[in-house]
């Protein structure tokens, strides 16, 4: 199917947020505000936030994570574009590889579409080892199969390992 006939068809797209920057929470709800804001992306759910530890990179401060639940008319390409933009207009700046960020904007997964370019791998390649991704999409999408097992298994399979504290509110 060509790209462009995607454009009038909806799909349910899972997004990841973070940010351990300033101020946490903040940067979050504004990136959902504009996140709901994006012509032919609709803000459908969001999960809790979620305390998380770094993973790899620099010491820095712990993160805020949580987890969008979007329906787009967007192709993935364009969803991805739209995310970059938000992120820059959000003070996102990309100079160390897994370092502090005022946010982060990650497409994890895009209806059941599976891509592999220079630009965009779907589903997101490292989210089922990442209890910040896993735990929130869990309770967004509990019974969502990855790599063999449901989402609420990976969830608790990595919580066994990685620092993750649930918080009590959340977006809305």
């Amino acid at each position: 199917m060509p790209e462009e006939q995607t454009e009038h068809t909806e799909h349910t797209a899972y997004i990841g947020l973070g940010s351990n920057m300033g101020d946490k929470r903040a940067n979050l709800e504004k990136a959902l505000e504009l996140l709901g804001s994006i012509p032919g992306v609709q803000l459908k759910r969001v999960a809790s936030y979620y305390r998380t530890a770094p993973l790899g990179g620099p010491v820095q401060d712990w993160y805020l994570n949580t987890v969008a639940e979007v329906i787009t008319v967007l192709e993935p390409h364009r969803l991805l574009a739209a995310l970059l933009k938000t992120e820059e207009e959000l003070g996102r700046v990309r100079t160390i590889r897994w370092g502090p960020r005022t946010i982060d904007l990650d497409l994890l997964l895009y209806g059941r579409r599976e891509i592999c370019d220079a630009a965009l791998t779907l589903p997101h390649p490292r989210m089922t080892g990442r209890a910040f991704v896993m735990a929130p999409l869990a309770e967004l999408a509990p019974g969502l199969i990855l790599q063999g097992k449901t989402a609420v298994e990976l969830a608790g399979e990595l919580a066994r390992s990685q620092s993750i504290e649930k918080l009590d509110s959340t977006y809305y």
